[in-house]
């Protein structure tokens, strides 16, 4: 079990925070987002290929093909800009 962290907009079109998601194994964070956007709905909408969001695992930035286990922390969010 992974619990997946949403925030700013991706958490408003989602309606909510937070969740636990089981995944197969061996998993990897573009295994976890295909999973989310097969619920369809808003979640193939927020999480579509053609937009722009990040992926932390435990409070790290990670790529696509970053492994993931049993446990891990995986936030998702859109790009922020700072000034």
């Amino acid at each position: 079990m992974l619990k997946v962290l949403y925030f700013a907009s991706i958490r408003e079109a989602l309606e909510r925070d937070a969740e636990t998601v089981d995944v197969p194994t061996p998993a990897t964070v573009a295994g976890l987002v295909e999973l989310l956007r097969s619920r369809a709905g808003p979640y193939a909408e927020a999480l579509a290929s053609n937009r722009r969001w990040r992926v932390a695992v435990n409070q790290d930035m990670v790529g696509l093909s970053e492994p993931l286990k049993a446990g891990d922390e995986v936030a998702i969010f859109p790009p922020v800009t700072g000034g």
